[in-house]
């Protein structure tokens, strides 16, 4: 795995400066040749001064040991080189200084500046000692008035150009990794974003789609179910007294189950064939992510309302004559021009009143309820309206349970198609429900 930049930033193990104990022994290690080289060089320096050889060597000595220095204060390292170089010592010293120097953060025209006074620096001291090298004799056979100058630039260019080019160059691909490390880290951190991300919105998917599903279920049997209990109380009434009577309220209770259980099999059937068959596994190391699995299980499960065949207001008559064999007397009013709509549009609307219907046995049985149905030129509205409850109901005894969660699911089915939901008690007492559901 390679180390991104706060962990290359976090890695630091040397002393002081030095970011690790190897590039302190480096230093250490040159700034000791350099100190070596510098006194050796001091001995000569010294003998032409006229000086004491041990001062030479001191200082010598003293201006090597400055190469330690060289990654805090590479100015200072180049600074002391151009200094010494008129004493012919320090050659070391001078190239790693501006090796240093030219791979260092510092602005180009410092470092220009200062190579710049080494270069010449360099070139002064090497024509003068050229010089009077011609005039020992010391240069017999490269006669001429072109040798001094051309030794002189040869030798400057030789020490000072090649260490300014590497560091310059080294100091370039070191800032390329830096900004490489840098987008990784950032790079590193959208991902870790858009993972936290992509695993909320499958979380929130999964969510709705639990929360669909177990409204479409409740929306299947709520109300098939429903009528089986009055049937089953009215038929608990009536068994002694009226046998015929009870006879068909057994065969409805019987025909209402059958098709409860058809339509809770059909939605069951899809929820089991929505995985293609297939048994969960237990996790492996190629398993996909948390938030692949769940986007892909959100999307599944999302098909699974869809792929049940919805009812239609086409089956409002039927369900309406349900709930008037049930006892419930009920008058449908239809206004506009019957049309077809979306099939989500139709299946809501055929919800609402199914599920407005099952309140009205469960909450008011007996009463006298009205259902209108407009088709409008950009909507549909539905309302359900039911009387006051008569005092002596024989659904009473029923004690049909209710999850408080009818309403709810209307409202959200509605305003899931940017459509209206107002429901509340009337003046006279008795419940409405209303509801407009744009066309498309």
């Amino acid at each position: 795995m390679t180390a991104t930049g706060e962990e290359h930033v976090t890695a630091r193990g040397g002393p002081w400066w030095w970011e690790r104990r190897r590039s302190a022994a480096l230093d250490g290690g040159l700034a000791l040749l350099s100190a070596v080289e510098c006194g050796a060089e001091g001995v000569k320096f010294a003998g032409d001064a006229g000086l004491p050889v041990a001062v030479g060597v001191v200082f010598g000595l003293l201006a090597g040991s400055v190469l330690l220095v060289r990654r805090q204060w590479p100015i200072a390292v180049v600074l002391v080189a151009i200094a010494v170089a008129p004493a012919q010592m320090g050659f070391l010293m001078s190239v790693v200084g501006l090796y240093t120097l030219a791979a260092s953060e510092l602005p180009r025209r410092i470092i220009a500046s200062l190579a710049g006074m080494s270069l010449v620096g360099t070139l002064i001291v090497t024509f003068v000692r050229a010089q009077q090298g011609m005039t020992r004799g010391e240069y017999e056979g490269f006669g001429g008035d072109w040798f001094v100058p051309f030794i002189s630039v040869t030798a400057s260019l030789g020490i000072t150009a090649p260490p300014v080019l590497l560091g310059l160059y080294v100091g370039a691909r070191r800032r390329l990794m830096e900004s490489l490390r840098e987008r990784a880290d950032s790079l590193e951190r959208e991902l870790q974003l858009l993972a936290e991300r992509a695993e909320e919105r499958a979380e929130w998917a999964r969510n709705e789609e639990r929360t669909r599903i177990a409204r479409e279920m409740h929306d299947v049997v709520a109300h098939r179910v429903s009528l089986m209990v009055v049937h089953a109380a009215a038929l608990q009434a009536v068994a002694r007294k009226d046998p015929e009577k009870a006879v068909r309220n057994a065969a409805l209770v019987g025909d209402m189950g059958r098709q409860a259980l058809t339509e809770l099999r059909e939605m069951l059937g899809v929820l089991r064939s929505s995985d293609g068959g297939r048994r969960p596994e237990r996790a492996s190391a190629g398993a996909p992510p948390l938030a692949a699995v769940g986007a892909a299980a959100a999307a599944a499960a999302s098909r699974v309302v869809d792929e049940v065949e919805g009812p239609c207001l086409d089956e409002l008559d039927e369900l309406i004559g349900q709930s008037a064999a049930a006892g419930m007397v009920v008058d449908l009013s239809v206004v506009g021009e019957v049309r077809a709509y979306a099939a989500e549009v139709e299946q809501t609307a055929f919800r609402v009143v199914q599920e407005a219907l099952t309140n009205v046995h469960k909450h008011a049985a007996g009463a006298k309820t009205y259902v209108r149905l407009a088709h409008r030129a950009s909507e549909i509205a539905m309302q359900v309206e039911n009387e006051p409850p008569p005092e002596a109901s024989s659904a009473s005894s029923a004690r049909l349970p209710s999850g408080g969660n009818g309403l709810v699911g209307m409202k959200e089915r509605v305003a899931a198609l940017g459509g209206v939901f107002v429901s509340g008690p009337t003046d006279a007492g008795g419940f409405r429900v209303s509801a407009v559901i744009p066309a498309s």
